[in-house]
């Protein structure tokens, strides 16, 4: 054996590195499949959000973040709106608060003040029409935290999943090592998800892959679905190309999402969509084909 391999052998692992590891390992006993750290310095060296919403100006010692994240399957979030979204869409935030519940709760018994955020932050899709924002991203964190990059529709996109992942996150005051950021951007600025919003409220801009949002438009389309009984909408999520599990699945083809509405007007029975129609005339009383 080299000294190099002798050295790399024996070489202790640092209480911060331990740490990390069994944080990590945790999350993914409890249930995430995503886990992410990020020191809360990045929020000032990138500058992207305003100093209120950065992890330190909820908790003092906040030193780092930890983002977990667990996905939409795609089959499901293909049917939207459906209760089968909705159902799987709760079930994820229940799984997410009780995981970083736990987390937190177990680094403030090993010695490390910790806090954990609610998944959505807010009480009801009509206080969002009176302020748009919550009083933390998680997006951002997770982007901080290396767990993917933020694309034209403003949702999270890792390579696993693309943008179809919900996520959590957990404000200790350990220093805990790092993760990289992701090198390069996952969005491809292919507009799909501009041309399927059924609301329109997606726009492109020229000069960033960030596109413009009307978040009012939005919410007003979610009110709609939430009183059908079939919400939220993930009609973005649900049409972009990127992500292993498109390949996974099987899955339509993005590009047929965009003929989905027009065709099953004209045809309800299509065969080409009748999965996906069949889980959208059962458990609500909206009955939407698209």
């Amino acid at each position: 054996m080299s000294a190099a391999a002798k050295k790399q052998k024996i070489a202790p692992i640092s209480e911060a590195q331990a740490l990390k590891d069994s944080i990590r390992a945790e999350a993914i006993a409890l249930g995430a499949d995503l886990v992410g750290f990020a020191p809360v310095g990045r929020w000032a060296e990138i500058g992207e959000v305003p100093p209120d919403y950065r992890p330190e100006a909820i908790y003092a010692k906040a030193q780092s973040v930890v983002v977990i994240g667990v996905p939409m399957v795609l089959p499901i979030i293909e049917s939207t709106p459906s209760i089968n979204y909705q159902e799987m869409y709760d079930t994820s935030n229940r799984l997410l608060d009780e995981i970083s519940f736990r987390i937190a709760n177990w680094l403030n018994r090993t010695g490390h003040p910790t806090l954990c955020m609610p998944r959505d932050g807010y009480a009801s899709l009509e206080a969002l029409l009176d302020n748009p924002f919550g009083s933390f991203s998680h997006t951002y964190a997770a982007k901080y935290a290396g767990l993917g990059t933020v694309g034209m529709s403003r949702n999270l996109m890792v390579p696993d999943y693309g943008p179809r992942v919900r996520l959590n996150s957990i404000i200790t005051s350990a220093e805990l090592p790092p993760d990289p950021m992701q090198p390069e951007e996952l969005c491809t600025k292919c507009r799909i998800c501009e041309k399927a919003c059924p609301t329109g409220a997606i726009k492109a801009r020229p000069d960033m892959i960030l596109g413009d949002l009307d978040k009012d438009e939005c919410t007003r389309h979610h009110i709609l679905l939430r009183d059908e009984g079939h919400w939220p909408c993930g009609i973005c999520a649900k049409v972009c190309p990127e992500g292993a599990d498109r390949k996974f699945f099987e899955c339509l083809s993005p590009k047929r999402y965009l003929d989905e509405p027009a065709a099953l007007e004209k045809n309800p029975d299509d065969p080409r969509y009748k999965r996906l129609v069949h889980l959208r005339r059962h458990g609500s009383k909206g009955n939407r084909l698209s």
